[in-house]
């Protein structure tokens, strides 16, 4: 299957998202796939553990002068079937003794840090996600897990949005690469759609491109 590398052609899946809720039926993932995948999956994260590692290190020296606070940010998150689970991440915010955001809200920015921007958009904040994937919880290539809270939300007013936990969320996926970050109703529709395409077209080739144009925006730094 061939795709534009536009952001172009995902307002059409969310017109079908919108008109009949899924767009298609589920099909049949061959199991060939799946294990391709899941091999993927494991094998890449442990490459990637020794950059974990590193950056952990290197992030225990910064954060006390650029990003004062915990070194992890750990969320709880809808995973795949609906059910919770807590995200890893490399804090890139001030902290806060309550998070006020809510579905609808858009990114709080002003707590965003000096250190925490540069992580954002390198999109280094997501390399301690390779624990979730070695863990079970996470792919890395998915639909991306929203906020537990934020999510139940979203299952009751977006059409689509309880089918995309069909499969376990990933670290990057389809939405992140070509619609980018989207924050409340109208652009999680966005977002759905592109993760309903994903899951109806599930395949290596997909998956390569969806990790070759990750490898362009991290290069780019033109993360959230």
């Amino acid at each position: 299957m061939k795709l534009e590398s536009s952001k172009n052609y995902v307002p059409a899946f969310a017109l079908r998202i919108n008109a009949g809720g899924r767009n298609q039926e589920a099909r049949q993932v061959p199991l060939s796939y799946r294990i391709t995948k899941k091999l993927f999956d494991i094998v890449v994260s442990i490459l990637l553990l020794p950059v974990f590692i590193i950056g952990s290190l290197l992030l225990v020296v910064a954060n006390p002068f650029l990003n004062r606070g915990p070194l992890f940010f750990i969320q709880s998150r809808m995973g795949r079937d609906c059910t919770r689970f807590n995200a890893i991440k490399f804090r890139t915010m001030t902290c806060t003794n309550e998070i006020v955001r809510g579905a609808h809200d858009p990114l709080e920015v002003n707590r965003i840090t000096l250190l925490g921007g540069f992580l954002r958009k390198a999109r280094l904040d997501e390399i301690p996600q390779i624990i979730n994937v070695l863990r079970g919880e996470m792919s890395l290539i998915g639909p991306r897990p929203d906020s537990y809270d934020h999510a139940t939300t979203y299952v009751e007013l977006i059409p689509g949005y309880r089918e995309r936990h069909d499969v376990l969320p990933g670290i990057t996926g389809l939405a992140q690469t070509e619609v980018g970050y989207v924050h409340g109703v109208d652009g999680t529709r966005m977002k759905v759609a592109a993760d309903l395409h994903y899951i109806q077209n599930q395949s290596v080739h997909l998956d390569s491109w969806i990790f070759w144009r990750t490898l362009q925006t991290v290069a780019g730094r033109a993360g959230a």
